[in-house]
């Protein structure tokens, strides 16, 4: 997939002679890229491939709320980079990465139309959901944005919500889900499992101590989940060990048997495993949250425990 830095790079690309066939654009912040989102991304693609164009995201970095309410702004599911992999994986051929500033956040509603879509991407499809607002003061809606499109020559599909089993597919609820521990709820409504994914540090070395040595994963998605030992399955994304996966044990916590109670720290035992992960980026797809973390009444009872947590693992790994 080829990204581009914002409209104005893509209609740059397209002044120096790249060509610029025409356009159909999903537009949102795709946080997740849940289930919701892919039928955004599908219809995008189904109508590139009628024009006989490419298909595209335009998206946002930072998240609009991060600029007008920083202290609101929702944590991220994801990172921008794991956005545009899943965009890539559904078949999306470019996404134009928008850097949210005031100055793009105060084009007007017909200018944002008229200038950046039809203008600077030559978009002559656009894919929205059901609740998208766009222009100065989010002064602009869907039936907006199909008035000015037929001007400007766009056509303007509005993609209605999507529900599972009466629950909304949206990155709000997913956040509520992951955030009261319940991950296989979350994982419904995402389409494959809650992810954690970062390079792997140093620890305290406690987890070999104990005989259940540790990858500690530094996340680089914002939002965590409740606090408590999950199973998962670790993936090695790079190194020589890519592509290894297991089963995992996994803890979401702050070590109260140690007394740290500080940061959350993120530490899984892979299961059957013994090689080097120091430095690698190592993703932590998380299952059912097994327990809390709390505190032993002495280390022998923890380890009695661990045990448990991974017999536990490899059952439901099964």
């Amino acid at each position: 997939m080829r990204i581009v830095s914002g409209a104005a790079g893509y209609a740059a690309g397209a002044a120096a002679g790249r060509s610029q066939a025409p356009l159909a654009v999903a537009i949102g912040n795709f946080d997740g890229v849940h289930l919701g989102h892919a039928a955004l991304l599908a219809e995008a693609r189904a109508r590139a491939t009628r024009r006989g164009g490419p298909s595209a995201v335009l998206t946002f970095t930072p998240h609009p709320a991060r600029l007008f309410a920083p202290d609101r702004a929702p944590p991220l599911i994801m990172s921008l980079d794991r956005r545009l992999e899943l965009c890539a994986a559904a078949g999306i051929d470019i996404a134009i990465v928008e850097p949210f500033t005031r100055a793009f956040a105060a084009i007007e509603a017909v200018a944002f139309v008229r200038d950046v879509l039809a203008r600077d991407l030559g978009a002559r499809d656009v894919v929205v959901g059901y609740d998208f607002s766009f222009g100065s003061g989010r002064a602009g809606d869907v039936s907006m944005l199909r008035e000015l499109g037929v001007a400007d020559g766009v056509d303007v599909a509005v993609i209605p919500p999507i529900a599972l089993g009466g629950v909304p597919c949206s990155s709000t609820r997913i956040r509520q889900l992951v955030v009261a521990g319940d991950t296989p709820a979350a994982a419904h409504l995402l389409g494959r499992p809650f992810e954690l994914e970062g390079r792997v540090e140093r620890g305290a070395g406690r987890g070999r101590g104990l005989g259940f040595p540790t990858a500690n994963v530094i996340p680089e998605g914002e939002l965590r989940p409740k606090l408590g030992i999950y199973a998962a399955r670790a993936r090695v994304l790079d190194g020589p060990l890519a592509g290894t996966a297991r089963p995992a044990a996994l803890s979401v916590g702050t070590n109260p048997q140690f007394g740290a109670g500080g940061a959350t720290t993120v530490e899984a035992h892979l299961l059957d495993f013994d090689g080097d992960l120091y430095g690698r980026r190592l993703r932590l797809e998380l299952g059912e949250r097994l327990r809390d973390e709390r505190r032993f009444e002495s280390v022998d009872a923890l380890v009695a425990q661990i045990r448990e947590d991974v017999a536990q693992v490899r059952r439901l790994s099964s």
